[in-house]
């Protein structure tokens, strides 16, 4: 049965006799063509229909009040006809061929009043038509065009539906995701403004709605969640909206008369809006019934959903199939009552949906591969794999409909069904070699768009599943190269989102993932570090490396099973040390010429590494460190009575370039120049910097640790200074004393404090907030504790906006973060700037950055993991000493019997530092050479920029122990070198 009202039109359409037709008491028309009638095409200016036998009809309808209708033309076409789509002049009829009557290829077709749109069977967006308002999406200032246009915006996105209004145009992805674009005057698009949008725009009012269904008015907007609540928006000037108002709605709103009803379709039209619910048979119109489009024999317009009168007919054996409202018309197609009663989604409102791998493909695929339907097959294949889109679509987590959450934090992906889906293609190598072809051939060059849509995004994870199953490497290895490529195209937004992504997967997917692009990274490292005319490798190792830096920010986001170093690449520190070796051959070498070629080659290769500090181990950063390029030598004169004055004062005076360059240290007194050890220079001014008398740092409770003051006593530029300095030390590898906790490092790499590091400077008082935390809720309200907060002696507002704000059960956290804020940023946010000023004026930002915070802090301070047994299986003996020398023995066994403390003094003594190297004991490399024109008077000396020790050689143990506990409690100077 076919029903119909609205516009005066001929009677039936044409499709029957005048005599065939009947009216009801309220309008609405109805009749029983003899053909049944497929689908139904309303548009502003014309309705076309569709035959069961693919025959398709097309009668012109007259706009209000104007001409009679036209009468019923059938289109003698050779091509049966699936789908079709009207507008005010024109028609797009889609064959099952997957042809239209201009283009090929589309599958689903929607035409607004003036522009078209159509979508692919591989997923890809087309429009055409009048762009006056951005209706086409191309962009701002985009002209007209009468041939389709690729949406370049929505690629990669796997599309639902599209639907195209008056000058607006909407698209729905199979999540649930909706983008409108063109005129906005009444808020048809939902976007909570009334700006016109020139590319697609999502509404993000409609994110988790499990939208299913978008119907598009001249001027409003309806939606359909797969619940069956109804939103609608736009133009509510007749009462289209059915909000039981005429105002317009400029963000999506549920139709509250049809909540909880379980509505099954929706379609609107000129002005007027249906909705159909199927398990009552209950079709509701409201909006615009000036023509008597809404089905209730009257001609008022109507802002409440009301019912639709119909025929007594349809009440009996016949469910209703599908509704169209169209113009100002409305249709009802009515079908013989299924036996299962089943929801019935006409083809014409769900088109057949983009092309999408599933089980029974794949089984196909593997069963019929070798048979005379391989030709099919490979085209299938083509389809599916070089589409982004339908591969997105393909694998989305269906259980409990959890892909309708995709977010920027949720990819919406079931990877375990992507895993299996390849591990099983994998088994007919015929088919996944031509999927490997499709891939390297269509789908990766494709890739890297600027897609608006995190479902975009699924495809970076589904295709490493696809290369871990390719077992050729060194082709695999280009196509990962390729695929990082395609990562590293996509706009930083996109890439923020990929990698909320990557820190999302379990380990079993993650750890396959970073393998990936380690292995090829390695190969490109070892082609490269020994063959200079591996050139064309150099693209693909930065492109892998830098994927690999993206993935270890991911890693760090969440906790997982395996560790940092499964970023490592150890072939870097073969790299580094060949590279030290180059240079130091220069210096000797006759034919510099070819080995300055080399060491420019390895440099190269150093440089690209650069970006992906994760690859190297903490001895390859170190030696990167000192491997630094340096053009100049930065001379700092001191007096031994004003050692910081005149720091301060050369400082002040150098240049940036200058304080970059290798720190000597000369000290002048009088006329004579003598050269001094850099690590001793730095050891009595960090000293004097850090004594409570210089008054320049605040002291924890157990005077272990320093911080910086909220309220200076000195002048900020002393600590721009003590920055400056501490800047040398790392510049020049020196290990200093700086009893800070690890916030000072985390600010330095812009890595915010945490209650955790305010808990290393003050045990108490961490411990104290940790306290609050761990409270039980209801009783924290009991504490009586405000947001006002002593520090530094003085009464401090954490919420300045609200004086004596009581901490309670729900902002417990908000104090917290606020405290350990105040503690480590704000109250010192003057002082650090100052310092971090000066720190930076000296080294580059992105040579501190490649250390961790904790790398930092070793790097600068050094450790306390004393490993004396080391140091002497490390030592070295020059001219007459050896291991079984008579010195050497008592040397030894009196170093045993030293204290901790005066063992610490021997360290002093011998490098010019105290502590550790932070890479251990294993870089202290101690050499004991005798002493020449030495008595058994002279005391034990040594040179601590070589670590050497020259030893008198005494003739009993107790002349050693004496003089080298002498040595070692000595009054500290410079030593010279």
């Amino acid at each position: 049965m076919f029903c119909y009202w609205g516009d005066d039109v001929r009677a039936g359409f044409g499709l029957v006799k005048p005599d065939g037709v009947k009216k009801t008491t309220s309008g609405v028309f109805f009749c029983s063509p003899k053909s049944r009638i497929k689908q139904l095409a309303p548009g502003k200016g014309l309705a076309g229909f569709v035959r069961g036998e693919g025959n398709v009809s097309v009668i012109r309808v007259p706009p209000a009040g104007g001409l009679q209708c036209g009468r019923l033309k059938n289109l003698e076409l050779k091509d049966k006809i699936r789908l079709m789509s009207c507008g005010e002049a024109q028609a797009v009829l889609l064959t099952y061929a997957g042809r239209t009557f201009w283009m090929d290829k589309y599958n689903q077709c929607r035409c607004g009043d003036q522009h078209c749109m159509a979508l692919t069977h591989d997923g890809q967006l087309f429009t055409w038509g009048q762009n006056s308002s951005g209706q086409l999406g191309l962009g701002k200032g985009e002209p007209s065009f009468l041939s389709p246009q690729p949406l370049k915006s929505l690629c990669g996105i796997p599309l639902a539906q599209i639907s195209a209004g008056g000058d607006h145009s909407f698209a729905l992805s199979l999540s649930g995701s909706v983008f409108g674009w063109g005129r906005n005057s009444a808020g048809q698009l939902g976007l909570g403004d009334t700006e016109d949008r020139y590319i697609p725009a999502c509404v993000n009012n409609l994110s988790f709605k499990k939208t299913v269904f978008i119907s598009c008015g001249e001027e409003h907007t309806a939606t359909l969640s797969k619940g069956g609540t109804v939103f609608t928006f736009g133009s509510g000037r007749y009462g289209q909206l059915g909000h039981n108002s005429f105002r317009d709605e400029h963000r999506p709103r549920v139709v509250g008369e049809l909540w909880g009803s379980k509505v099954s379709q929706i379609t609107c039209g000129r002005h007027h809006t249906l909705a159909l619910v199927e398990s009552s048979k209950t079709i509701y119109s409201f909006g615009c019934g000036e023509q008597g489009q809404l089905g209730n024999g009257q001609r008022t317009n109507q802002c409440v959903p009301l019912p639709v009168h119909l025929p007594p007919e349809t009440n009996h054996d016949k469910s209703v199939e599908q509704i169209v409202a169209g113009g100002n018309l409305s249709f009802v197609l009515c079908s013989q009552q299924e036996a299962d009663n089943s929801s019935v989604h006409p083809e014409s409102n769900r088109g057949r949906g983009i092309l999408m791998l599933g089980d029974q493909m794949i089984d196909r695929w593997i069963s019929e591969c070798d048979s005379n339907q391989w030709r099919m097959i490979k085209k299938e294949i083509k389809t599916v794999f070089s589409s982004a889109e339908c591969l997105n679509g393909s694998f989305i987590k269906k259980s409990c409909d959890g892909h309708y959450q995709t977010s920027t934090s949720f990819s919406g992906l079931d990877m375990e069904s992507v895993r299996t889906a390849f591990e099983r293609l994998a088994q007919k190598e015929k088919v996944l070699l031509e999927i490997e072809k499709i891939v390297e051939k269509d789908l990766l060059p494709s890739l890297g768009c600027t897609a608006l849509g995190a479902e975009a995004l699924r495809v970076y994870l589904i295709l490493p599943e696809l290369l871990r199953v390719l077992n050729k490497d060194l082709h695999e290895t280009k196509l990962t190269a390729e695929l990082a490529s395609a990562i590293l195209k996509l706009q930083p937004c996109m890439l923020q989102v990929l990698e909320n992504y990557w820190s999302e997967l379990p380990d079993d997917f993650f750890k396959p993932l970073v393998e990936l692009f380690h292995k090829p990274s390695v190969y490109f490292i070892s082609k490269m570090a020994f063959d200079q005319r591996q050139k064309m490798y150099f693209r693909f190792l930065k492109k892998c490396v830098r994927v690999l830096q993206m993935l270890y920010k991911a890693f760090c986001k969440s906790q997982r099973e395996m560790a940092s170093r499964d970023f490592i690449i150890y072939e870097v520190n073969d790299l580094l040390e060949l590279l030290e070796a180059l240079t130091q051959d220069l210096l000797y070498m006759s034919d510099w010429f070819l080995v300055l070629k080399e060491k420019r080659h390895l440099e190269h290769i150093l440089q690209i590494l650069n970006s992906s500090p994760c690859i190297f181990n903490l001895e390859a950063k170190c030696s990167r460190l000192k491997l630094r390029k340096v053009r100049e030598v930065f001379r700092l004169e001191l007096r031994r009575t004003a050692l910081l004055e005149d720091c301060f004062s050369q400082l002040r005076a150098a240049d940036e370039s200058a304080l970059k360059g290798w720190l000597q240290v000369v000290y002048s007194e009088k006329y004579e120049k003598t050269d001094v050890n850099k690590r001793d220079f730095f050891l009595n001014a960090f000293r004097t910097l850090l004594e409570p008398e210089s008054k320049m740092f605040m002291y924890n409770d157990t005077k272990t640790l320093i911080w910086f003051p909220a309220e200076p006593s000195l002048q900020e530029e002393r600590y721009f200074l003590f920055g400056c300095l501490c800047g040398l030390a790392f510049n020049n590898n020196s290990v200093v004393n700086l009893p800070f906790p690890l916030a000072l490092f985390k600010k330095l790499a812009d890595v915010q404090p945490s209650l955790e590091d305010l808990t290393e400077f003050s045990p108490v008082l961490g411990r104290s907030l940790q306290y609050i935390l761990d409270y039980r809720d209801e009783d924290v309200d009991c504490m009586d504790m405000s947001f006002t907060i002593i520090w530094e002696d003085k009464e401090v507002e954490l919420d300045p906006n609200e004086p004596g704000k009581v901490v309670t059960s729900s902002n417990k956290k908000e104090f917290v973060d606020t405290y350990v804020d105040y503690a480590m940023n704000k109250s010192v946010e003057r002082v650090f700037e100052e310092f971090r000023r000066g720190f930076y004026k000296v080294c580059d930002r992105d040579m501190v950055e490649f250390f961790q915070p904790e790398e930092l802090r070793g790097v600068m301070v050094g450790t306390e993991e004393y490993d004396w047994s080391t140091l002497k299986k490390n030592t070295h003996y020059k001219g007459e000493f050896h291991s079984r020398h008579p010195t050497i023995i008592s040397f030894w066994e009196v170093f045993d019997e030293l204290s901790d403390k005066d063992k610490k003094a021997f360290l002093l003594f011998l490098t010019g530092f105290d502590r550790v190297p932070f890479l251990g004991m294993d870089q202290v490399r101690m050499r004991v050479c005798p002493l020449y024109m030495s008595t058994e008077d002279h005391l034990p000396e040594a040179l601590t920029c070589h670590s050497l020790l020259q030893l008198p050689m005494y003739q009993t143990k107790e002349t050693l122990r004496a003089k080298l506990i002498k040595a070692l409690h000595h009054k500290r100077g410079f030593w010279e070198e």
